[in-house]
């Protein structure tokens, strides 16, 4: 064996044969052991194959509800071993609800098998798999014509899915692909020549994947995400992480970016010893001539690597929540070790995997993939994904369950990022505090239409100012006539309604003013988003909970009558949902107590916390 791994991506639509696929690879490579061939045999008896050929695809569709569905669910890795190379073969889902799967499988890969039922020709997901490919990097597609003896073998129908195939690929910058009739069940151009395709003279499937280019990180940016900081035994400092580029040495100058000074290599760790250099992809401690400020989420670079760093991006994202990815909405970024938060600031156009084309939308839908920008919070250090698949790649997380929502590659940064500087201020928000005598905070009112928040917040406010406090209401209709009165009650236009308001409230306290918001405010990630601008303690989110039909049967302004009959379109409660707050700093029983009482437990609660 020689070279390095090559690490292969196998996927296509539902039932194309991956799992067969590589399982007659492992077969054919001699990597079965006798007891798990035993087994597959005993196993393919059991379930019944075709003629006296054992299943291969017993071999990946390893768990059990695979089985009994005769489907991939999750991602099965194998590592095929020929006498020329060595594969590491990641058996990716086809379905679309696992699309999520394909592109973890293909982010590292550096190559592909798209699998091509030969009746049913190319289906959206394999357009869409391409796709995620092309923008993960992927260059090498073996695209394998799955299920020939099932349309007998016929050379016009495997032309013609190449034909649309290339000129799909052609439009994606794909050029290396390398096109083969198989059919995988009986072993067809797998890893032999088949004498029932003898119309196609070109290599089997394990030749073309052992004849592929070996893989070669060396273009990519010379630098080393910190995952780890430890001390030596003689206290020195030792940064651990993945080393990505060519190959790093003893003596060679690195910084931390963005602007830190050199400083030289003097010592690396691989695997517990120390050694003179470390290829691509090692896992490595480094030590260096002298003390530098770096911890866990900074990245060392080389003098040579082109590492930006910003807080306004562009990119590219793949979405795999339910939920749609709207514009305005506020996540958890995450990159290369270090996590901050992100909101998206426009999604720009959603790319459609069969025209190719960039479409007007206003959310991602699941499985969509878009283009965005993104503003965080703060300033990342970043290389665009097509230098480096660590520091150009992230992923997007709900900032309240944690679930991974979305993966992004970075483009570029933006330039307008370049221009903004905070402005230092004499004046901050302690000097206005002291002169108002008061702490400020955001009081936010949350609950459904009708259950009493406007209410409640303005006998706060009043019992507030009667002693000689300084504050202001921002009440969700009053804003709508002014600040917010472009927008809708569309999703993304309430994600938009919160943030703006949200911005407004921490300016306010900025000012010293204690300022209360009365807004339904439906989603908790937008109640989440507006906690992250302010200080612990400084945001108190009012819960006032009346159910759904007792808000209803108040009804002050006619709201749910007209929702109920069609004409007023995403009214929360009807057609459009509440997240009520699992913990709250403050819960007020709209059933049990008057509008009086409610703001007094307000009160006490301010006054406790002071």
């Amino acid at each position: 064996m020689v070279g390095k791994t090559l690490r292969i991506v196998a996927c296509g639509s539902v039932d194309d044969g991956k799992s067969t696929l590589i399982g007659r690879l492992l077969y054919a490579a001699e990597n079965v052991p006798d007891d798990e061939l035993a087994a597959l045999q005993a196993a393919s008896a059991k379930h019944g194959t075709r003629g006296s050929q054992p299943d291969y695809a017993l071999l990946l569709d390893g768990l059990a509800a695979e089985r009994e569905q005769g489907i991939t669910i999750d991602v099965a890795w194998r590592h095929l071993r020929t006498s020329r190379r060595r594969f590491l073969i990641a058996d990716c889902p086809g379905h679309v609800e696992y699309t999520p799967n394909m592109a973890t499988g293909a982010s590292t890969a550096d190559a592909m098998i798209l699998l091509v039922d030969a009746a049913k020709g190319l289906s959206l997901q394999t357009l869409r798999h391409t796709a995620i490919a092309s923008i993960l990097g992927v260059r090498n597609i073996v695209l394998a014509v799955n299920k020939m003896d099932r349309v007998d073998f016929r050379q016009d129908l495997f032309s013609g899915i190449v034909e649309k195939y290339r000129v799909h690929c052609e439009a994606l910058g794909l050029e290396n692909v390398t096109a083969i009739p198989v059919a995988a069940a009986d072993g067809d151009n797998v890893s032999e020549s088949s004498a029932r395709l003898a119309w196609y003279d070109g290599p089997t499937v394990l030749q073309t994947i052992e004849d592929l280019p070996e893989p070669s990180r060396a273009d990519e940016v010379d630098c080393l995400p910190i995952q780890l900081l430890s001390r030596g035994p003689d206290g020195a400092r030792w940064y651990a992480g993945t080393w990505q580029g060519k190959e790093v040495t003893r003596g060679q100058r690195l910084s931390v970016a963005p602007g830190g000074r050199d400083v030289s290599i003097a010592g690396i760790l691989d695997a517990g010893s120390e050694v003179e250099s470390a290829k691509s992809g090692s896992a490595i401690s480094v030590r260096f001539d002298e003390e530098i400020d770096a911890g866990r989420g900074d990245v060392l670079v080389a003098d040579n690597a082109q590492v930006e760093f910003s807080d306004q991006l562009e990119a590219d994202v793949l979405w795999f929540a339910d939920a749609p990815l709207v514009a305005g909405r506020r996540y958890l970024f995450r990159s290369a070790g270090r996590t901050g938060g992100a909101r998206i600031g426009e999604l720009k156009s959603r790319f459609d995997p069969v025209t190719l084309q960039p479409l007007a939308e206003k959310r991602l839908e699941a499985n969509g993939i878009g283009r965005v920008t993104l503003a965080l919070d703060t300033p990342f250090a970043f290389s665009a994904y097509s230098k480096s698949r660590v520091l150009g790649a992230f992923i997007l997380v709900d900032p309240v369950s944690f679930a991974t929502l979305g993966a992004g590659m970075i483009r570029h940064g933006l330039r307008r990022a370049d221009n903004l500087h905070w402005q230092v201020l004499d004046v901050d928000r302690a000097a206005r505090a002291r002169m108002k005598g008061q702490r400020p905070r955001c009081i936010w009112f949350t609950g459904l239409s009708g259950a009493g928040k406007s209410t409640v917040a303005n006998r706060v406010e009043r019992a507030l100012h009667a002693r000689g406090l300084h504050t202001y209401l921002l009440d969700g209709d009053n804003v709508r006539h002014g600040l917010n009165r472009d927008l809708g009650f569309t999703e993304a236009d309430r994600v938009e309604n919160l943030r703006r308001v949200a911005e407004v409230a921490r300016m306010m306290t900025d000012a010293g003013l204690i300022v209360l918001v009365s807004f339904i405010s439906p989603y908790r990630a937008e109640r989440a988003a507006a906690r992250s601008l302010f200080d612990p303690g400084d945001f108190v989110e009012v819960f006032v909970d009346a159910p759904l039909a007792e808000a209803e049967r108040r009804d002050p302004k006619g709201l749910y009558a007209k929702a109920r009959r069609g004409e007023l379109p995403n009214f929360t409660g009807v057609d459009a949902p509440y997240e009520a707050p699992d913990t709250p700093d403050i819960r007020l029983d709209a059933m049990l107590h008057d509008p009086d009482v409610l703001a007094e437990q307000v009160l006490d609660y301010l006054a406790a916390s002071h």
